[in-house]
């Protein structure tokens, strides 16, 4: 995925944590790298989608460009909601037979 903005706002630790063998201490100012930490778009790997569950809301962060919690893009929503109609559509045109 490519987010519009390369860097994310700098933010401020809520608690101690350690990444890759770095601590990052209480209250510490961050700035994430977003387009370091996204997939390669360009490399199909389906198996990445296999056993996972999403949750928009929660801390798991599958779709960061668009935001998490509070700061979520508000139209993401709507665009799950509604890429169900198009898909119907598609596989409406199609005459399928079950073997």
């Amino acid at each position: 995925m490519h987010p519009p903005v390369p860097l994310l706002g700098p933010r401020e630790c809520r608690e101690q944590t350690e990444i890759d063998g770095y601590t990052v201490p209480l209250k510490a100012r961050v700035v994430v790298n977003a387009w370091a930490i996204g997939r390669d778009p360009e490399s199909f790997k389906p198996e990445r989608f296999e056993n996972i569950s999403v949750d928009l809301t929660g801390n798991h962060y599958q779709f960061i460009p668009s935001g998490s919690g509070r700061r979520m893009y508000p139209g993401m929503s709507f665009g799950l909601v509604n890429t169900g109609h198009p898909l119907a559509q598609f596989l409406y045109q199609f005459d399928w037979k079950l073997r």
